[in-house]
């Protein structure tokens, strides 16, 4: 007796494979009820059962697959033989759309939008609820409710983004967040597999990513390995007895410990087995069940779903949260299993630190005294966020001031590599830069101009460019989270068309995209010599220089007009050199001295 009964199986994953990876293995999750008591079989040229493992619940197998390298794209059936009745599943292999090599990982050529898209834009108002799903709110005035922004808003609005100047999009996690509340913000993925049907369809999803690509522009993914949401749908049937941690505690209804979040114990040679297990095993919080990657099924889920998300995109860089808290040997195989079969790909991991030494220590190639190897092409700039704001806040003194800046920059000899790092003023869980700084206009200029500037790769916070500020209640994520004016009908502010701004958010945003699309052509500031003066009478000099182009950075604390001795700097050669101004366009004689005239930022020019 055969029988058709696909609908039986709950679910497959991966989804679907290719065929032409280095790594030739595929595991494949299959649940459905009672289904490892089933004995399956395949018969397909070239693609091989190596061996099946039953997981600790009975409606878990996992098939070990051997993929030939010269098997063939294709449609095949999967045979579940069980009690005397053949169980099929069509699955497929797809060929690839591109070579490996042809996956181009973001740089510091690059300007990232950081988008959380449920704020950016609502494209489509029929999915902003989605009956079934648990979140039924829908309310622009609850910072904590849904708002209804999507992918569709997005892609709408892909010219503004690129004439603003950025070359890439990172948009915070658009998965299922089956969630009862704040299910907005993503990070409780409940379907590693599935978009949101609230911010859209995985169609949706592609066509982004196409759109981007026909405009040069790459998509970044923000990806979660170190846990899932509490409505996952395997937490109510877990395929083995260590998925999770703590895992005996959850199902008996115990107390589930939390991360201590001391990431310290990572590299901590001192550090006690308490503290680095409480760190590793603990849950970030109560919603956010933490994934046990020492299971070599969860590893394995995890790898190959990045893979599965890099192919069916065609990414242009992973942004992996929390990076600190999974395993960190389970991270090293990860990022190493994905650079393997990328090797021009990229990675970045949030370390939210202040301490160079902790975010150097994950980056591929530092010489860690523990020998750990990272794989890791990229982590986030949290101390040099950090001496930012420092310095332009701070009273200009001897150890405060712009000097937290160029002390900060000299920290770049521990860095295997400061160009990959990424450098922002504020991203999606802390306070808006415009915020940090005091809504001080000329300080978020300056604030700007040194992040496009340093040898980095630099992150922009949608928003930033409209002075978008959580000053009424400083730190609240809902707030900081705010809806981009324009982006839903009726808006009375548009910050796409300019509609209703103010003059200062014009001239922000004026600022911001002279600054960008300069940068954008800029081999100097991508990939050229930088050299810092220390900050001497509250003035701070930087040079980005290469071949005939020099860039220049002054940034001016002084609110009275200086005259700035340009002696100093003879052996930058700009001598009588004719400049020009790349927010004013205005043309200067590089000649001692240089009067400016105001407290600020001065970008300079040798590229005419």
């Amino acid at each position: 007796m055969s029988l058709n009964i696909t609908a039986q199986i709950e679910r497959v994953e991966p989804l679907n494979w290719w065929v032409g990876f280095k790594n030739n293995n595929l595991q494949l999750l299959v649940k459905g009820k009672n289904i490892s008591n089933a004995i399956p079989s395949i018969i397909y040229d070239g693609i091989h059962i190596m061996s099946i493992e039953k997981g600790s619940s009975p409606n878990y197998l996992f098939l070990n697959l051997k993929i030939e390298k010269d098997t063939k794209p294709g449609k095949f059936d999967i045979v579940f033989h069980q009690d005397n009745n053949e169980l099929k599943y069509k699955y497929e292999l797809k060929g690839r759309k591109k070579n490996a090599e042809d996956f181009i990982g973001f740089n510091s050529s690059d300007a990232i939008y950081l988008i959380t898209p449920d704020r950016f834009a609502n494209g489509n108002e029929v999915n902003d609820q989605v009956s079934g799903l648990k979140d039924q709110t829908l309310n622009r005035q609850q910072d904590y409710f849904r708002h209804g922004g999507d992918i569709r808003g997005i892609i709408n609005h892909l010219d503004y983004i690129d004439e603003m100047g950025f070359t890439a999009i990172w948009p915070t996690p658009l998965l299922t967040n089956d969630m009862s509340e704040s299910s907005y913000h993503g990070y409780a993925i409940t379907d590693f597999y599935q978009v949101d049907p609230r911010f859209g369809t995985l169609e949706a999803y592609v066509e982004l990513a196409e759109k981007l690509k026909e405009r040069g522009m790459k998509l970044i993914m923000d990806q979660v390995a170190n846990h899932c949401g509490i409505e996952h749908w395997w937490m109510k049937d877990l395929p083995f007895d260590d998925w999770i941690n703590q895992q005996e505690n959850f199902l008996k209804k115990q107390i589930v410990l939390k991360s201590n979040h001391r990431r310290t114990v990572n590299q901590d040679l001192y550090a006690s087995e308490i503290d680095k297990q409480l760190m590793a095993d603990g849950w970030f919080v109560d919603a956010m069940p933490d994934l046990n990657q020492r299971n070599p099924f969860m590893a394995t889920y995890i790898i190959q779903n990045s893979i599965w998300w890099i192919e069916t995109l065609g990414l242009g860089g992973i942004r992996q949260d929390t990076y600190p808290y999974p395993d960190k040997d389970f991270m090293s195989d990860w990022a190493g299993a994905i650079m393997n079969e990328y090797p021009n790909f990229s990675i970045v991991g949030e370390e939210w630190s202040v301490n160079p030494l902790l975010v150097g220590y994950w980056q591929k190639g530092a010489n860690n005294k523990d020998g750990y190897k990272s794989n890791l092409s990229s982590t986030m700039d949290f101390p040099m966020q950090h001496n930012i704001v420092a310095a332009l806040n701070e009273n200009e003194e001897w150890d405060t001031g712009l000097i937290k800046i160029y002390e900060g920059l000299a920290n770049d000899f521990y860095y295997p590599s400061p160009n990959d790092i990424m450098i922002f003023p504020d991203n999606h869980d802390m306070s808006r830069i415009f915020t940090q700084l005091g809504e001080d206009i000329t300080k978020t200029k300056m604030a700007l101009a040194t992040v496009l500037l340093l040898p980095r790769i630099p992150q922009i916070y949608y928003g930033t460019e409209l002075l978008l500020s959580d000053i009424a209640k400083p730190g609240d994520h809902g707030l900081i989270r705010t809806d981009f004016p324009g982006g839903w009908l009726g808006d009375e502010v548009n910050g796409f068309t300019g509609e209703g701004l103010s003059d200062n958010q014009k001239e922000m945003q004026s600022f911001l995209k002279k600054a960008l699309n300069y940068r954008k052509g800029s081999k100097a500031i991508h990939r050229g010599k930088t050299i810092h003066f220390a900050p001497d009478n509250g003035i701070y000099v930087l040079f980005r220089v290469l071949d005939d182009e020099t860039v220049v950075m002054i940034l001016n604390k002084n609110t009275e007009p200086v005259q700035l001795d340009l002696n100093r700097f003879k052996e930058m050669r700009l001598d009588q050199k004719p400049m020009k101004n790349i927010i004013s366009d205005e043309p200067i004689i590089w000649n001692s001295p240089l009067e400016i005239l105001e407290k600020g930022v001065v970008l300079l020019t040798t590229k005419m």
